[in-house]
């Protein structure tokens, strides 16, 4: 049954892509994109996309719940299902909205299963790259239907690649992680797009990601993703990332070596 949800999830946002987002990329209209919160847009891509892969979900996974952005932003009282018993689906229609929205790449589509609370499963698509990553559990990470090998301690320090995202940081962890970059090797500024952030680390483009804001749409298909290719995805603290739990930053790596030697370059005093 595990894969054979994950060859179906798979299939659905491939259609939700093909069907809808595509279709709409670089071809909105001005009254196609709306502004939901201050400096957030939304457009109709999501919306439809959401709807589409909502259905979908309901369908394989009868009486289960859908918790999706855009469903939260009309109703938050949604998020309280994240620590339901059964099953409860998160979805990110279009992940990176804003790059989106300006005809820009990278952009995703991502769901993560829940069951009984716990992560069960994860999905991120980037359609423009042709590339799907999914996971049943912790058991491995397929990329494309290929196996994602586990990247093991990794380069050394000084020779690490990987993304920050220091815009919401409190200024003190900011300027202690600009600080702290030059002795990693490259720091990237990130890409407004957390699917392709975990991606880069499943295909070995980068090996960290840091984050400050963790929207569970956001990061728990991708946490899940990385946790079973072998990586880390914990909350500055040391703690596993948790979806239900609303706290604030969180450092993903590709092995716990790389997790360790991030954190102590960029995080600590």
């Amino acid at each position: 049954m595990a894969d054979t949800l994950l060859d179906d999830v798979g299939d659905l946002l491939w259609e939700a892509a093909d069907q809808i987002v595509l279709p709409l990329f670089r071809k909105l209209d001005e009254a196609d994109v709306s502004e939901k919160a201050p400096g957030e847009v939304v457009t109709v891509a999501d919306r439809r996309s959401e709807e589409l892969i909502s259905a979908g979900l309901r369908r394989l996974r009868p009486g289960s719940t859908v918790v999706g952005e855009e469903g939260v932003a009309d109703d938050p009282g949604l998020l309280r299902h994240l620590r339901d018993s059964g099953d409860v689906w998160l979805v990110d229609p279009v992940d990176g909205t804003a790059n989106f929205a300006a005809g820009r790449r990278p952009f995703a589509l991502m769901v993560a299963l829940l069951t009984d609370g716990r992560p069960a499963a994860g999905w991120i698509l980037d359609p423009l790259a042709g590339t799907l990553a999914a996971a049943w559990g912790e058991d491995r990470t397929l990329l494309n239907g290929q196996p994602v090998e586990d990247a093991g301690a990794g380069p050394p320090v000084g020779e690490l690649r990987g993304a920050a995202m220091t815009q919401f940081l409190p200024p003190e962890t900011r300027d202690r992680v600009r600080a702290g970059g030059r002795r990693l090797g490259e720091l990237l500024p990130g890409q407004h797009c957390a699917g392709r952030e975990y991606l880069d680390i499943l295909t070995g483009e980068q090996q960290f990601a840091l984050f400050w804001r963790t929207l569970p749409w956001d990061h728990a298909p991708g946490a899940l993703l990385v946790r079973a290719a072998g990586g880390v995805a914990r909350r500055f603290d040391g703690t596993d990332y948790d979806p239900a739990d609303d706290g604030r930053g969180l450092l993903v790596a590709a092995s716990e070596q790389v997790w360790t030697e991030v954190r102590d370059a960029l995080l600590t005093p």
